[in-house]
């Protein structure tokens, strides 16, 4: 990254011109979310959705920065939880979902088509339903409809920027659902860990001592594989990618150990690695020696609970990527709670990826 880009990040005049849909604003909102959301599916009439107790599985359907929040609840239930919670991004509705079963269909606007084609498709078979998402909105309707629950979430921003707005009611669902127990100081636990990153990464905190604008400039140039180290730093990862796609206009790619190490750890020895192995063909590498186009860099989520040779494995990886000359980064969450770990990960990586778009000349919001 040049000096005048890492000039670009800490100039404010030129930080609030370069961002003029206010992206750095709504992620700042985060804190905002958390609070508002658990309000919301507190106060919301589930009665419908409660009245018939477990159920078998829960199906969330949503697309892009509203689609995640399946994924969201999935890593704080944890894998011990005793109902199967999946995520579908797609019209249709896997063939095994029946009455048995929960559909919660969340859109930030409320009008996705994909989202709506399911929800419809889960009143016709049956399935107890619940809406989240945009109040007066045809998701709205829809639940009415069906005489299904509805959470109304006012949007602060655009989808990519409302992951706790739309990710916390999911998860006070399913506590009133009795599926997990989330203690009352969890919400304002996670709120108050994504005021603190926040605080560092704000815009007028200039780039050596703040870690957004930091890891930003570190990216810039180089082909990022993200890796996180549990399920729920996984969860992390593909979020960083996907924030790194819509606001970055920037390619990435994320993984979860081990499985990472059984794929993706073999392009550590391809064309983007820039050591001597993987430009000696004696190696199995390529015949051309010299530096690769676009360096691989290796982003590593690290989880305050990991399994002991997760552990391993990400110390193994990143020994492995510094001596092939591959850049390695590690960020650590922080706290014991699953929502905590996930906020003191996720504002960090939302606040890189918009500097990272703005530190190469790019505004953040359009999405052609």
């Amino acid at each position: 990254m040049t000096l005048a880009a890492a000039e670009r990040l800490d100039d404010a005049a030129l930080l609030e011109t370069a961002d003029p849909s206010g992206i750095l604003r709504q992620v700042a909102s985060a804190a905002a979310q958390v609070r508002a959301g658990a309000r919301a599916a507190t106060e919301a009439d589930l009665g419908e959705v409660l009245a018939g107790g477990r159920p078998r599985a829960i199906v969330v359907t949503g697309m892009g920065g509203s689609g995640i929040a399946g994924e969201v609840l999935a890593a704080v239930v944890g894998q011990g939880c005793p109902v199967q919670v999946t995520t579908v991004h797609d019209y249709r509705l896997p063939g095994w979902v029946g009455a048995a079963d929960l559909v919660v269909a969340v859109s930030c606007s409320g009008a996705t088509e994909e989202t709506l084609s399911a929800a419809g498709e889960a009143a016709r078979r049956g399935c107890r339903l619940l809406g989240v998402g945009s109040p007066d909105s045809p998701l709205a309707a829809l639940a009415e409809q069906a005489r299904a629950g509805f959470i109304g979430v006012e949007p602060l921003g655009m989808p990519r920027s409302m992951l706790w707005g739309l990710s916390v009611p999911l998860v006070v669902s399913a506590a009133r659902l009795g599926i997990l127990d989330v203690p009352e100081q969890a919400y304002e636990a996670a709120a108050a860990e994504l005021e603190r990153v926040a605080h560092l990464c704000r815009p007028d905190s200039e780039s050596f001592v703040n870690p957004a604008k930091t890891l930003a400039l570190d990216l810039s140039g180089t082909l990022p594989m993200i890796w996180g180290t549990s399920p729920l730093a996984g969860v992390a990862a593909v979020r960083f990618a996907n924030q790194l796609h819509e606001n970055g206009k920037y390619p990435a790619i994320a993984g979860v150990l081990p499985e990472a190490n059984h794929n993706q750890v073999v392009t550590f020895d391809g064309p983007f690695a820039a050591g001597p192995r993987a430009a000696d063909p004696g190696q199995g590498g390529p015949a051309s020696a010299g530096a690769p186009p676009v360096p691989l860099r290796l982003i590593l989520l690290r989880d305050t609970q990991e399994h002991p040779q997760v552990a391993r494995r990400r110390e193994e990886s990143a020994r492995i990527a510094a001596d092939r000359g591959i850049e390695v980064t590690e960020l650590a969450a922080s706290g014991d709670l699953p929502l905590e770990r996930l906020a003191s990960l996720v504002t960090l990586i939302d606040y890189a990826s918009v500097y990272l778009a703005i530190a190469n000349g790019i505004d953040p919001a359009p999405i052609a």
